[in-house]
């Protein structure tokens, strides 16, 4: 099947029309990997990206894939899950030609110089350089099917159509024949995910496909020198495992190529900020604080590294912390809205609100009524992704019931290690001298920056803070009161501050850690 939701672009209108004004252009016929070789040379030497969109892998991967592409070799990825594996092998359609020539109605996605079938030959014989000729663009040149272990024969190769053998025709008509998924790519690439849950029997269904380039179909041999790439993907253990896959299908991908998580924390974010789908701000020192948090799960002894944790488990925990900020917006945009509601129809608590006094709904201290709160992330929203992302992570056996402790602790690391990262040599007493003598500052989910701001008043040293975090270019409340948030617990994290979560869900920083 093509990618999903895939519609043919329309050609361009100038592109050869019939067989006689194709070979008047100038136009060969070229094999697919001759066609990928020469796109990735040319992009070689004129120094035009190659993979647009894949991180992390510019100095280990990519090299391999270029010299499996060059080599002209079918490949097999291997790498555990959220790696991207197929974001990859998809990302290869890029350097086929843009448009290349097919016979209309050809379900093997013909070329006109190259024809395969018995009809197409007739065909192209019979009409000449008055055949009529239809263009394919490279976004429908490739395939891909997820290997499960219903899969069958006739998914991949194809089966008698019964319907075509009522109308007359005989069984060793090819006419007769339901191409499936493969032959239906022939011209293009064709991609199997996950090929070790494929059944025995149906990965050797593919041998000759990779081998000797034919497809045998209910017991008889069709002589289809198919003209395609096969690349697959898989996790390196089912890989590996006696029995999973078999020896002769292994034996005959030209290239085997290992892929991995980010390799450093650089890379993490960048392919955080890439690939997450932000709702709302999140400051560079929350995606730092992901980002080494995702590191950490991968690392720790208590997860499972047989099955790998995902890229994906940064990218949506960073989404996860800009919807708490989006969240934290509009419901304190609703308390804003009530207090306005009340000043408009007068009273003592509308006063008090226009005074500059707090305005409380639903027990929560919405602070002095100002402008709506801009949806800004703020460290202490990285909490609710330990609940919500645990399904996400493979842990050890002896783990079990602990999950939510282990992924709060190792979030702890990430901030303590972020913070240090960051803000280490700066002059902090301004932040400790806020709780001296008693006195607590309180955050939480629905603190307004607003709020936050007033009980923090005049802050020695935020600004070198703030500038510190990518913050400092006029920053506003709300950045601001993420920079104090961070602070503060950092502060905590590293034992020069206490911290208290009450009952309601707030936290309060005072006293001595």
């Amino acid at each position: 099947m093509t990618a999903p939701n895939q519609v043919s672009p329309v050609p361009p209108v100038d592109l050869p029309g019939t067989l006689g004004a194709l070979r008047a252009s100038g136009h060969r016929y070229r094999a697919v990997k001759q066609e990928l070789r020469d796109n990735l040379l040319a992009r070689m030497r004129s120094g035009e990206e190659r993979f647009p969109g894949i991180v992390g892998y510019q100095d280990t991967v990519l090299p391999e894939v270029e010299r499996a592409l060059l080599a002209g070799h079918d490949m097999v990825l291997l790498g555990e899950r959220g790696q991207g594996k197929t974001r990859l092998i998809r990302s290869l359609g890029a350097l086929l030609d843009e448009w290349t020539p097919v016979i209309p109605g050809s379900v093997l996605n013909e070329h006109p110089l190259h024809p395969l079938t018995p009809a197409s030959r007739a065909l192209v014989a019979e009409r000449g350089d008055e055949l009529p000729i239809g263009w394919l663009h490279r976004s429908m040149r490739y395939g891909e099917k997820l290997a499960t272990p219903d899969t069958s024969v006739g998914d991949l190769i194809g089966d008698v159509d019964p319907i075509r053998l009522a109308q007359g025709r005989t069984l060793g008509d090819p006419a007769t024949i339901h191409f499936g998924l493969v032959p239906r790519t022939n011209r293009g690439i064709f991609a199997v995910n996950e090929l070790p849950d494929l059944a025995e029997r149906i990965q050797v269904a593919l041998l000759n496909v990779l081998e000797e380039r034919d497809i045998q179909v209910r017991g008889y041999q069709l002589r289809l020198p198919l003209d395609l790439l096969l690349v697959a993907s898989a996790n390196p253990e089912d890989y590996t495992n006696r029995g999973r896959i078999i020896s002769p299908l292994k034996d005959r991908f030209g290239a085997e190529i290992r892929t991995h998580y980010p390799v450093d924390l650089e890379l993490e974010l960048e392919l955080i900020r890439q690939e997450a789908d932000l709702v709302a701000a999140v400051p560079e020192h929350v995606l730092e604080v992901l980002a080494r948090f995702a590191r950490a799960v991968r690392e720790s002894p208590s997860v499972d590294p047989r099955s790998g944790v995902s890229a994906r488990f940064a990218i949506a925990a960073a989404e996860t912390v800009a919807a708490a900020a989006l969240r934290r917006s509009g419901l304190l945009a609703a308390g804003s809205a009530a207090a306005s509601t009340a000043a408009s129809a007068g009273g003592s608590a509308a006063d008090e609100v226009l005074a500059g006094g707090p305005c409380t709904t639903a027990g929560v201290n919405r602070g002095p009524l100002l402008s709506p709160e801009a949806a800004v992330a703020r460290v202490g929203d990285a909490v609710s992704v330990t609940s919500t992302l645990r399904g996400k992570v493979e842990f050890e056996s002896g783990e079990e019931g602990r999950e939510i402790e282990v992924l709060a602790h190792l979030l702890r690391t990430a901030t303590a290690e972020t913070f240090r990262a960051r803000l280490a040599g700066l002059d902090l007493s301004g932040f400790t001298a806020l709780v001296a003598e008693g006195d607590v500052i309180e955050t939480g989910e629905l603190v307004s920056s607003a709020e936050l701001l007033r009980q923090a008043g005049t802050v020695p040293g935020l600004a070198k803070v703030l500038d510190r975090l990518g913050l400092g270019d006029a920053p506003g409340p709300e950045e601001a009161a993420a920079g104090i948030e961070f602070v503060l617990e950092g502060l905590h994290l590293t034992r020069r501050l206490g911290k208290d979560v009450t009952d309601s869900g707030r936290t309060v920083y005072g006293g001595r850690g």
